[in-house]
Protein backbone atom coordinates (compact mmCIF):
# COMPACT_ATOMS: atom_id res chain seq x y z
CA UNK A 1 0.00 0.00 0.00
CA UNK A 2 2.84 2.54 0.52
CA UNK A 3 4.69 1.63 -2.02
CA UNK A 4 1.30 2.63 -4.32
CA UNK A 5 0.77 5.84 -2.63
CA UNK A 6 4.79 6.65 -3.26
CA UNK A 7 4.20 5.96 -6.97
CA UNK A 8 1.17 8.39 -7.06
CA UNK A 9 2.76 10.98 -5.39
CA UNK A 10 5.73 10.42 -8.15
CA UNK A 11 2.89 10.35 -10.81
CA UNK A 12 1.48 13.97 -9.22
CA UNK A 13 4.69 15.49 -9.11
CA UNK A 14 5.47 14.43 -12.99
CA UNK A 15 2.34 15.73 -14.18
CA UNK A 16 2.91 18.71 -12.35
CA UNK A 17 6.70 19.25 -14.53
CA UNK A 18 5.36 18.34 -17.72
CA UNK A 19 2.95 20.89 -17.64
CA UNK A 20 5.37 23.25 -16.98
CA UNK A 21 7.99 22.20 -19.50
CA UNK A 22 4.93 22.09 -22.19
CA UNK A 23 4.22 25.67 -21.14
CA UNK A 24 7.91 26.88 -21.17
CA UNK A 25 8.81 25.02 -24.63
CA UNK A 26 5.43 27.01 -25.88
CA UNK A 27 6.03 30.16 -24.99
CA UNK A 28 10.44 29.71 -26.16
CA UNK A 29 9.01 28.39 -29.49
CA UNK A 30 6.65 31.37 -29.95
CA UNK A 31 9.27 33.54 -29.36
CA UNK A 32 12.25 31.84 -31.65
CA UNK A 33 9.26 31.90 -34.27
CA UNK A 34 8.39 35.12 -33.71
CA UNK A 35 12.31 36.01 -34.87
CA UNK A 36 12.61 33.88 -37.60
CA UNK A 37 9.34 34.92 -39.00
CA UNK A 38 11.69 38.66 -39.13
CA UNK A 39 13.90 36.38 -41.54
CA UNK A 40 11.21 35.15 -43.41
CA UNK A 41 11.83 31.68 -41.86
CA UNK A 42 8.69 29.98 -39.66
CA UNK A 43 8.29 26.62 -37.36
CA UNK A 44 5.59 24.64 -38.56
CA UNK A 45 2.30 24.51 -36.43
CA UNK A 46 4.18 27.70 -34.02
CA UNK A 47 1.94 30.44 -33.69
CA UNK A 48 3.85 33.40 -34.75
CA UNK A 49 2.07 35.63 -32.18
CA UNK A 50 4.28 38.10 -30.16
CA UNK A 51 5.77 37.77 -26.94
CA UNK A 52 3.51 40.54 -25.73
CA UNK A 53 0.52 38.84 -27.02
CA UNK A 54 0.74 35.79 -24.89
CA UNK A 55 1.67 37.44 -21.59
CA UNK A 56 -1.66 38.39 -19.14
CA UNK A 57 0.04 41.28 -17.60
CA UNK A 58 -0.44 43.18 -20.87
CA UNK A 59 -3.63 42.90 -20.20
CA UNK A 60 -3.83 44.59 -16.88
CA UNK A 61 -1.52 47.75 -17.98
CA UNK A 62 -3.46 48.06 -20.99
CA UNK A 63 -6.28 48.46 -18.35
CA UNK A 64 -6.37 52.40 -17.71
CA UNK A 65 -5.38 53.18 -21.26
CA UNK A 66 -8.42 50.91 -22.63
CA UNK A 67 -10.78 52.49 -20.04
CA UNK A 68 -10.15 55.75 -20.94
CA UNK A 69 -9.46 56.38 -24.27
CA UNK A 70 -10.26 52.86 -25.81
CA UNK A 71 -6.94 51.76 -27.25
CA UNK A 72 -3.93 49.46 -26.47
CA UNK A 73 -0.51 50.35 -24.65
CA UNK A 74 2.03 49.81 -27.61
CA UNK A 75 3.23 46.43 -28.45
CA UNK A 76 -0.06 44.90 -26.45
CA UNK A 77 -2.18 43.15 -28.53
CA UNK A 78 -6.20 42.63 -28.13
CA UNK A 79 -5.40 38.59 -26.94
CA UNK A 80 -3.61 39.62 -24.17
CA UNK A 81 -7.05 40.79 -23.23
CA UNK A 82 -8.03 36.77 -23.82
CA UNK A 83 -5.24 35.85 -21.76
CA UNK A 84 -6.31 38.13 -19.01
CA UNK A 85 -9.33 36.89 -19.25
CA UNK A 86 -8.70 33.36 -19.06
CA UNK A 87 -6.19 33.89 -15.98
CA UNK A 88 -8.32 34.81 -13.77
CA UNK A 89 -11.52 32.74 -14.58
CA UNK A 90 -8.95 30.29 -13.20
CA UNK A 91 -7.63 32.15 -10.43
CA UNK A 92 -10.67 32.71 -9.09
CA UNK A 93 -11.19 28.97 -9.47
CA UNK A 94 -8.22 27.68 -7.56
CA UNK A 95 -6.43 30.94 -6.67
CA UNK A 96 -3.26 31.53 -8.49
CA UNK A 97 -2.11 28.24 -10.10
CA UNK A 98 -1.11 30.43 -13.19
CA UNK A 99 2.24 31.16 -11.32
CA UNK A 100 2.64 27.91 -9.62
CA UNK A 101 1.86 25.91 -13.34
CA UNK A 102 2.14 27.85 -15.97
CA UNK A 103 4.59 30.83 -15.75
CA UNK A 104 7.74 30.14 -17.34
CA UNK A 105 10.24 32.39 -15.53
CA UNK A 106 8.58 30.90 -12.22
CA UNK A 107 9.49 27.12 -13.63
CA UNK A 108 13.01 28.45 -14.80
CA UNK A 109 13.74 29.76 -11.16
CA UNK A 110 12.05 26.45 -10.20
CA UNK A 111 14.48 24.46 -11.33
CA UNK A 112 17.60 26.38 -10.85
CA UNK A 113 16.54 25.75 -7.75
CA UNK A 114 17.10 22.50 -7.53
CA UNK A 115 20.55 22.94 -7.82
CA UNK A 116 20.98 25.61 -4.65
CA UNK A 117 19.05 22.64 -2.48
CA UNK A 118 22.01 20.37 -3.58
CA UNK A 119 24.51 23.01 -2.66
CA UNK A 120 23.56 24.31 0.85
CA UNK A 121 21.02 21.85 1.92
CA UNK A 122 18.96 22.80 4.70
CA UNK A 123 20.06 26.42 4.71
CA UNK A 124 18.69 26.78 1.08
CA UNK A 125 15.87 29.11 0.96
CA UNK A 126 16.14 30.66 4.59
CA UNK A 127 19.28 32.93 4.01
CA UNK A 128 16.60 35.91 4.30
CA UNK A 129 15.54 36.86 7.96
CA UNK A 130 12.68 36.06 8.37
CA UNK A 131 11.42 39.32 9.94
CA UNK A 132 12.82 41.47 6.70
CA UNK A 133 11.58 38.54 4.02
CA UNK A 134 8.05 39.43 5.46
CA UNK A 135 8.49 43.18 4.43
CA UNK A 136 10.31 42.44 1.01
CA UNK A 137 6.94 40.32 0.03
CA UNK A 138 5.02 43.17 -0.73
CA UNK A 139 7.17 45.03 -2.59
CA UNK A 140 5.96 43.60 -5.43
CA UNK A 141 2.64 45.57 -4.71
CA UNK A 142 4.63 48.72 -5.23
CA UNK A 143 5.80 47.70 -8.56
CA UNK A 144 2.87 46.64 -9.62
CA UNK A 145 0.95 50.16 -8.67
CA UNK A 146 4.21 51.98 -10.24
CA UNK A 147 3.82 49.81 -13.66
CA UNK A 148 0.20 49.97 -14.19
CA UNK A 149 0.23 53.63 -13.22
CA UNK A 150 3.72 54.64 -15.79
CA UNK A 151 2.27 52.53 -18.63
CA UNK A 152 -1.21 53.59 -18.13
CA UNK A 153 0.30 57.15 -18.50
CA UNK A 154 2.35 56.96 -21.46
CA UNK A 155 0.87 54.58 -22.78
CA UNK A 156 4.42 52.36 -23.83
CA UNK A 157 5.82 49.54 -22.49
CA UNK A 158 8.47 50.61 -20.59
CA UNK A 159 8.75 47.92 -18.11
CA UNK A 160 10.13 46.45 -21.18
CA UNK A 161 13.22 47.66 -21.07
CA UNK A 162 13.64 45.44 -17.07
CA UNK A 163 11.44 43.13 -17.29
CA UNK A 164 13.65 39.56 -16.84
CA UNK A 165 10.57 37.46 -18.34
CA UNK A 166 11.24 39.09 -21.88
CA UNK A 167 14.65 39.04 -21.79
CA UNK A 168 14.62 34.63 -20.81
CA UNK A 169 13.19 34.78 -24.51
CA UNK A 170 14.84 37.14 -26.34
CA UNK A 171 17.97 37.81 -25.08
CA UNK A 172 19.44 36.57 -28.40
CA UNK A 173 18.00 39.08 -30.20
CA UNK A 174 19.47 42.29 -29.51
CA UNK A 175 16.67 44.04 -28.69
CA UNK A 176 16.88 43.43 -24.89
CA UNK A 177 18.19 46.03 -23.15
CA UNK A 178 21.27 45.64 -21.20
CA UNK A 179 19.24 46.21 -17.66
CA UNK A 180 16.80 43.58 -18.72
CA UNK A 181 19.30 41.19 -19.03
CA UNK A 182 21.33 41.99 -16.11
CA UNK A 183 18.12 41.95 -13.73
CA UNK A 184 17.33 38.52 -15.30
CA UNK A 185 21.28 37.39 -14.24
CA UNK A 186 20.26 38.36 -10.94
CA UNK A 187 17.45 36.94 -10.52
CA UNK A 188 18.81 33.59 -12.09
CA UNK A 189 21.87 33.75 -9.60
CA UNK A 190 19.18 34.36 -6.86
CA UNK A 191 17.41 31.01 -6.91
CA UNK A 192 20.29 29.50 -6.27
CA UNK A 193 19.86 30.88 -2.62
CA UNK A 194 16.35 31.39 -2.37
CA UNK A 195 12.94 29.89 -4.12
CA UNK A 196 11.39 31.57 -7.06
CA UNK A 197 12.94 35.45 -5.40
CA UNK A 198 11.25 37.19 -8.32
CA UNK A 199 7.69 35.75 -7.38
CA UNK A 200 7.91 36.35 -3.75
CA UNK A 201 9.78 40.08 -4.26
CA UNK A 202 9.27 41.82 -7.35
CA UNK A 203 6.95 39.90 -9.33
CA UNK A 204 4.02 42.35 -10.62
CA UNK A 205 1.40 39.54 -12.13
CA UNK A 206 2.28 37.36 -8.92
CA UNK A 207 1.31 39.97 -6.72
CA UNK A 208 -1.93 40.87 -8.68
CA UNK A 209 -2.90 37.23 -9.18
CA UNK A 210 -2.09 36.43 -5.44
CA UNK A 211 -5.22 38.38 -4.65
CA UNK A 212 -7.54 35.85 -5.41
CA UNK A 213 -5.86 33.50 -2.85
CA UNK A 214 -8.50 35.01 -0.64
CA UNK A 215 -11.50 34.88 -2.64
CA UNK A 216 -10.99 31.53 -4.93
CA UNK A 217 -13.48 29.01 -5.46
CA UNK A 218 -10.83 25.81 -4.13
CA UNK A 219 -8.28 26.23 -1.45
CA UNK A 220 -5.61 24.29 -0.39
CA UNK A 221 -7.04 23.11 2.87
CA UNK A 222 -5.96 21.36 6.41
CA UNK A 223 -7.81 18.58 8.24
CA UNK A 224 -6.99 19.24 11.47
CA UNK A 225 -8.84 16.53 13.06
CA UNK A 226 -6.12 13.77 11.24
CA UNK A 227 -2.88 15.98 11.30
CA UNK A 228 -0.26 14.65 12.50
CA UNK A 229 2.24 18.04 12.84
CA UNK A 230 4.73 16.66 11.11
CA UNK A 231 5.43 19.90 9.30
CA UNK A 232 6.38 18.37 5.94
CA UNK A 233 4.27 20.92 4.23
CA UNK A 234 5.79 23.80 6.29
CA UNK A 235 9.20 22.24 4.72
CA UNK A 236 8.12 21.61 1.26
CA UNK A 237 6.67 24.89 1.17
CA UNK A 238 8.82 26.84 -1.80
CA UNK A 239 6.50 30.41 -0.61
CA UNK A 240 7.77 29.66 3.13
CA UNK A 241 4.66 29.32 4.29
CA UNK A 242 3.39 28.01 7.15
CA UNK A 243 0.59 25.18 6.58
CA UNK A 244 0.45 23.32 9.59
CA UNK A 245 -0.85 25.74 11.70
CA UNK A 246 -4.10 26.90 9.26
CA UNK A 247 -7.46 25.29 8.51
CA UNK A 248 -7.08 26.73 5.07
CA UNK A 249 -4.23 28.78 2.85
CA UNK A 250 -5.51 32.15 1.73
CA UNK A 251 -1.94 33.29 1.83
CA UNK A 252 -1.10 35.64 -1.14
CA UNK A 253 2.11 34.49 -1.81
CA UNK A 254 0.76 31.11 -2.25
CA UNK A 255 1.03 29.52 -5.63
CA UNK A 256 -0.40 26.30 -5.32
CA UNK A 257 1.93 24.58 -6.57
CA UNK A 258 0.36 21.78 -4.54
CA UNK A 259 3.46 20.43 -2.64
CA UNK A 260 2.54 20.53 0.48
CA UNK A 261 -0.42 18.50 -0.13
CA UNK A 262 -1.46 14.47 0.27
CA UNK A 263 -1.22 14.10 -2.94
CA UNK A 264 2.43 15.44 -3.16
CA UNK A 265 4.61 15.73 0.27
CA UNK A 266 1.88 15.44 3.37
CA UNK A 267 2.61 11.64 4.70
CA UNK A 268 -1.03 11.28 5.75
CA UNK A 269 -3.85 10.82 3.36
CA UNK A 270 -6.11 13.23 2.68
CA UNK A 271 -4.95 15.66 5.23
CA UNK A 272 -3.41 18.61 3.24
CA UNK A 273 -5.85 18.58 -0.09
CA UNK A 274 -7.21 21.47 -3.06
CA UNK A 275 -10.81 21.76 -2.22
CA UNK A 276 -14.23 23.87 -1.65
CA UNK A 277 -14.85 22.30 1.55
CA UNK A 278 -13.91 24.08 4.88
CA UNK A 279 -15.04 25.22 8.04
CA UNK A 280 -15.85 28.95 10.13
CA UNK A 281 -12.20 28.26 11.26
CA UNK A 282 -10.77 29.10 8.14
CA UNK A 283 -7.73 31.87 8.51
CA UNK A 284 -6.70 34.50 6.35
CA UNK A 285 -3.04 34.43 6.48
Amino acid sequence: MTKIKSMEKSRNIKIRLFVQIFFFATILLTALNEYLSRKNITIPFISKASLHGLCPFGGVVSIYKFATDGSFVQKIHESSFVMLGIVIFLSILFGSVFCGWVCPLGSVQEWIGKIGKKIFGRRYNIFIPNKLDKKLRYLRYFTFIWIVYVIGKTGKLLFNDIDPYYALFNFWTGEVKIQAIVLLIVVLVSSLFIERPWCKYLCPLGGFLGLFNFISIFKIRRNKNICISCKVCDKGCPMNIVVSDKDSIKDHQCIRCLKCTSDVLCPVENTVNLSTKGGDMDEVK
